[in-house]
């Protein structure tokens, strides 16, 4: 055998070498690979592992057991005004997010996603659910609150059509941080052809807010 041959022979077994681990670090992966993540209604029975998420993203102003509850309790039936939804990945719940609607006015509670499933596309997930129920409930336009210096979360509304209307100032307490408001005109998402469901913009990232009803909009993730 020629030296040209043993060289061929011994390229040709390296290269058979380089694909058995390609196609064994392509079997750990998909052995290991995370459980698909699917969007429900949150219920009660989720409120305790919900709380856990929200004093992990939330510590200093997490909300409380009793305004899970007094939301749900208006989330359900022929004159519900809330959506709230969990993302569910295996048996863990890696995200929420709820809507209050009245009037033909919608208010983005609150968007919330665990640290590793950030920059995964989940919050634009739970942020088109939300949208797609404001037209459900039949609003005319979705407001929210987000801090003046996350400008990641901003973007990411920037791209479902969100527009700046003003600020509240010192709106996020501790720290004393401007809100931002943003509205998004649900007409306009018609007129344009979007369907929140099937036209969702791509996520960025999104950092941390604070979170309903007085306190406004509440992002992480």
């Amino acid at each position: 055998m020629t030296e040209q041959s043993r060289q061929n022979e011994r390229n040709a077994r390296s290269e058979q070498h380089a694909r058995n681990e390609q196609q064994a670090r392509s079997a750990r992966d998909a052995q290991h690979e995370s459980p698909a993540t699917v969007l429900r209604e949150m219920r009660w029975w989720d409120i305790e592992p919900v709380l856990a998420l929200e004093l992990d993203l939330f510590p200093d102003d997490a909300w409380s057991p009793g305004m899970f509850w007094s939301e749900l309790a208006h989330a359900r039936g022929p004159h519900a005004t809330r959506r709230y939804v969990v993302a569910q990945a295996g048996d863990r719940i890696v995200g929420y997010a709820g809507l209050a609607a009245a009037g033909g006015l919608g208010d983005v509670q609150t968007i919330a996603v665990v640290h590793d499933h950030w920059s995964t596309g989940l919050g634009s997930r739970l942020l088109t659910d939300l949208l797609h129920h404001a037209t459900s409930f039949e609003c005319e336009e979705v407001l929210l609150e987000v801090r003046v210096d996350n400008t990641r979360a901003q973007k990411l509304y920037e791209r479902f059509g969100f527009e700046p209307i003003g600020f509240r100032r010192g709106y996020y307490q501790p720290g004393n941080v401007d809100a931002l408001v943003m509205r998004v005109d649900m007409h306009g998402i018609a007129a344009a052809g979007a369907d929140p469901l099937t036209d969702s913009p791509s996520e960025s990232s999104e950092s941390s807010e604070s979170p309903s009803e007085s306190r406004g909009t509440e992002t992480h993730g």
